[in-house]
């Protein structure tokens, strides 16, 4: 029989030149969680009482079953070969005379030990099937549940005080201080303008006191400028200064043509 097609071609054998690694391929039959565990199965699938066990019987099935795991993977056979060996001392001594004890009855059966782990593991293996025949909701699943807020729920109105909230005020004022900002442009005075406004304030007119000239209202801007005015007035002998003491008022008049 072929044990495969490749490429429509039949593989009757394996090539010469195939390497297969050690643990390619693995299949358990029977997965096992210790060496209690394989005993009780041995027993079950003979149908022995655990109370009357054939030791020889189970003994050779447990060695045959360790053999094969020595050959698949000897590292998981390290505590069945601990079992084996029980196996083999309880075999023996199950093959010689029991000797008298002091009170004069015969020695405790050799099985008595291995029979009270098998009936314990028993229990809690039966134990664990039941925990996990149990229905899996509320075990492994939880339903979450959780109440909805009251959302006609009404909350108080905070009582502020009429200080806390005047100076939380004065708080807002002072950050947007920090904020404000403001431009001062210069005012655009000309001394040439100026001089004309002062020759049409004195044509006319005899003496005009020379403080009448300026106007407060523009600032000192406006008092330098229209100083400048006057002195260039003079400069160009156009008006004339008068003053009758010392000390006294100083007057401005135009200059006759």
């Amino acid at each position: 029989m072929p044990f495969a097609l490749v490429n429509g071609l039949a593989m009757t054998e394996l090539p010469k030149d195939l390497y297969i690694p050690p643990q390619a391929l693995e299949v358990f039959l029977e997965s096992f969680e210790g060496p209690l565990d394989l005993l009780l199965y041995l027993i079950r699938r003979q149908n022995l009482d655990i109370l009357d066990i054939d030791v020889s019987t189970i003994t050779k099935q447990y060695v045959a079953y360790v053999d094969m795991m020595e050959s698949i993977q000897f590292e998981l056979a390290a505590e069945y070969l601990v079992m084996a060996a029980m196996l083999a001392e309880i075999k023996s001594r199950m093959l010689l005379p029991r000797a008298p004890t002091e009170d004069g009855e015969e020695e405790e059966d050799p099985r008595a030990t291995l029979i009270r782990r098998l009936q314990e593991y028993e229990r809690f293996k039966k134990a664990a099937e039941d925990i996990d025949d149990l229905p899996r909701l509320n075990r492994d699943i939880h339903i979450a549940k959780a109440s909805a807020p009251d959302r006609n729920l009404t909350k108080p109105e905070p009582d502020v005080d009429m200080k806390e909230l005047l100076f939380a005020l004065g708080e807002v004022l002072r950050r947007a201080d920090m904020f404000e900002s403001h431009q001062v442009g210069r005012e655009k005075l000309s001394t040439r303008e100026r001089m004309t406004q002062v020759l049409e304030t004195l044509r006319g007119q005899q003496f005009v006191p020379f403080i009448q000239l300026f106007t407060v209202e523009e600032g000192r801007l406006g008092v330098v400028v229209t100083f400048l005015a006057v002195l260039e007035l003079i400069k160009e002998t156009l008006v004339e200064l008068v003053q009758t003491e010392a000390f006294g008022p100083i007057h401005v008049k135009a200059r006759a043509e």
